[in-house]
């Protein structure tokens, strides 16, 4: 069942996606050279708990994982792409770390993720992180009224064929609101003009992702991590947004990108911190 969500509850969602925001902007700021996934991993603990929020990942135990997880952030490493499990790994320099984000408060979730360069940045990496880029926002300006649902899949695959990436359409977007998935799947490749009628009220987290070379993924032994099957790597962005009567609303938007790489950033993550 597709629920449509008010304007009011749309709202509630919009103080949800701000938070995220903020929690992605903290980690992309702080990912740096030395930085351990699992001092991100606590630091993240910290700020969900003092804002009050849950965590939707945290015993979260779907039929393709072996869980229940026990994290709180996806962090996804180079080749990694979908549900990294946190681990004791220290960041390299020109490495590729793709964070994932989904929280509830006050009963209202959002859902964001967001792919940056660590230290020295590759050009080849870049350019597959602004295609994620390309491709949300290509996907969004297709959330209208009126439109199909198809037309979403069909612009994140235009955009993967314009920079010659295959696409993946086993994990992809969801709808979302009172909980993390709720109904309606949303391909990363599909048919224009095919699918649900777009109509105001309808919530989605879009999530294009790409790997450099193949569509194909395989597991970690961990159960969750997801990487690309030949080892090219790969790139994630994702925001949570609401169907109006007008433009399209991004919930999760961060009040500045930033820049994909980290070369220039000053602040290092430590245990204490945590």
């Amino acid at each position: 069942m597709i629920e449509l969500k008010t304007p009011a509850e749309i709202q509630r969602m919009h103080v949800t996606g701000r938070f995220v925001a903020e929690v992605l902007s903290e980690v992309g700021r702080l990912a740096d050279v030395g930085v351990n996934l699992l001092d991100l991993e606590h630091h993240v603990r910290g700020m969900i708990k003092r804002r009050g929020a849950e965590s939707c990942y945290w015993d979260y135990a779907p039929s393709f994982g072996r869980g229940p997880f026990r994290n709180v952030i996806c962090l996804s490493v180079n080749d990694a792409v979908l549900h990294g499990l946190p681990h004791d790994y220290m960041l390299r320099d020109g490495d590729v770390l793709s964070a994932d984000l989904a929280v509830s408060i006050d009963g209202w979730v959002a859902d964001s993720a967001r792919t940056v360069v660590v230290g020295t940045a590759a050009e080849e990496d870049l350019r597959l992180i602004r295609a994620t880029e390309e491709a949300l926002e290509a996907a969004i300006e297709m959330a209208r009224p009126g439109n199909r649902l198809g037309d979403i899949s069909a612009a994140i695959g235009a955009v993967a064929a314009d920079y010659g990436y295959p696409v993946n359409t086993e994990f992809g977007g969801h709808g979302i609101g009172r909980t993390m998935h709720e109904e309606l799947h949303v391909p990363n490749l599909g048919r224009a003009g095919r699918g649900l009628k777009l109509r105001p009220g309808l919530t989605l987290a879009l999530e294009p992702w790409f790997a450099r070379t193949t569509g194909r993924i395989v597991y970690d032994a961990d159960g969750w991590t997801i990487r690309s099957a030949d080892g090219s790597r790969t790139a994630h962005s994702e925001h949570t947004i609401a169907v109006t009567e007008d433009a399209p609303l991004v919930l999760t938007r961060r009040e500045s990108e930033g820049p994909v790489s980290r070369a220039d950033s000053a602040g290092r993550l430590s245990v204490k911190d945590a």
